[in-house]
C-alpha cells in the first residue's frame, strides 16, 4: 500500500511524529500530503527555540493551536535585554534584525488562534506589555501564561491578568526585572486562585530613563553634602 492510500486520520497520526521541517519536506512530495500538512488539527502544539524559526514556512497557525512556546536561550538574549538607551550602534543593529519577529507573530496568534490554552515566552526581550495583553484579550480560554527573562514586561501585564485572564490558573513572571512587588500583590489580592510565580522578579533593578538616573544621582549627592 502506498502512503497516500492511507485515510486522513492515519496520515495525521503519522505526521504527528515528525518535526516541523520533516512535515514540510514530506508535504512537498504530493498534493494529498500537502493537504494533510495544512490541516490545522495537526498543529495543536508549537515550540520554537529562537525567533528566527518564526520566519520558516514549516508550520500552520489555526484555531486548533492549544500550546505555544517561544524559548530563546542564546548570548544574544543578553543584548536584547539591555535598556535601549544604553545599547551601542552595533547592538541596536543586531536587535533590528529580529526585534519585531515575536511581536508580529503574536499578533497573528491573536487573529488565528482563539483557543490557545498556554503561552510560554522565554528570553523574548523585545516583546512588549501590549503584545501579551492582546493575547489575553483575544484568547479567552488561556489557562497558563509563562514569561521568563522578558525585560519589557511591567505591572501592566499583571493588571491585564486581573482584567482579562478569566480562565487563567497559572501565571509565571520569572526574571522580569520591571515587575514590582505591588503589581504581584495586586494579582494575589484580586485573583487568589491563580498560582503565581515570580522568581527573582521585583527583586531586580528595574529600568529607568537616563534623566531619572541623573536625578537619583543628584539626590544622593545632596544627601551626602548635608549629612
Amino acid at each position: 500500500m502506498h502512503l497516500t492510500q492511507l485515510n486522513r486520520e492515519c496520515l495525521l497520526h503519522l505526521f504527528s511524529f515528525l518535526d516541523k521541517d520533516s512535515r514540510r519536506s514530506l508535504s512537498l512530495t504530493c498534493l494529498s500530503l500537502r493537504e494533510v500538512f495544512l490541516d490545522s488539527h495537526l498543529w495543536s502544539l508549537l515550540h520554537f527555540s529562537s525567533p528566527s524559526e518564526l520566519r520558516k514556512n514549516n508550520f500552520v497557525l489555526g484555531p486548533s493551536l492549544r500550546h505555544l512556546a517561544i524559548h530563546w536561550h542564546s548570548s544574544r538574549v543578553q543584548v536584547c535585554n539591555i535598556e535601549d538607551w544604553m545599547k551601542t550602534m552595533f547592538q541596536k543593529d543586531l536587535c533590528r534584525k529580529h526585534e519585531r519577529l515575536v511581536s508580529d507573530f503574536l499578533a497573528r496568534v491573536c487573529q488565528l488562534c482563539p483557543n490557545l490554552l498556554s503561552l510560554s515566552l522565554s528570553g523574548c526581550g523585545h516583546v512588549s506589555d501590549q503584545d501579551v495583553i492582546s493575547v489575553l484579550q483575544s484568547c479567552q480560554w488561556l489557562r497558563k501564561l509563562h514569561l521568563e527573562n522578558c525585560s519589557r514586561m511591567t505591572d501592566s501585564v499583571l493588571q491585564a491578568v486581573v482584567a482579562h485572564g478569566g480562565s487563567l490558573t497559572e501565571v509565571r513572571v520569572d526574571f522580569c526585572r520591571n515587575v514590582t512587588r505591588a503589581g504581584l500583590q495586586a494579582v494575589r489580592n484580586r485573583k487568589p486562585c491563580v498560582k503565581l510565580s515570580a522568581v527573582h522578579s521585583a527583586g531586580m533593578i528595574p529600568d529607568s530613563k537616563p534623566e531619572e538616573k541623573v536625578q537619583i544621582k543628584r539626590t544622593l549627592q545632596k544627601l551626602l553634602l548635608f549629612s
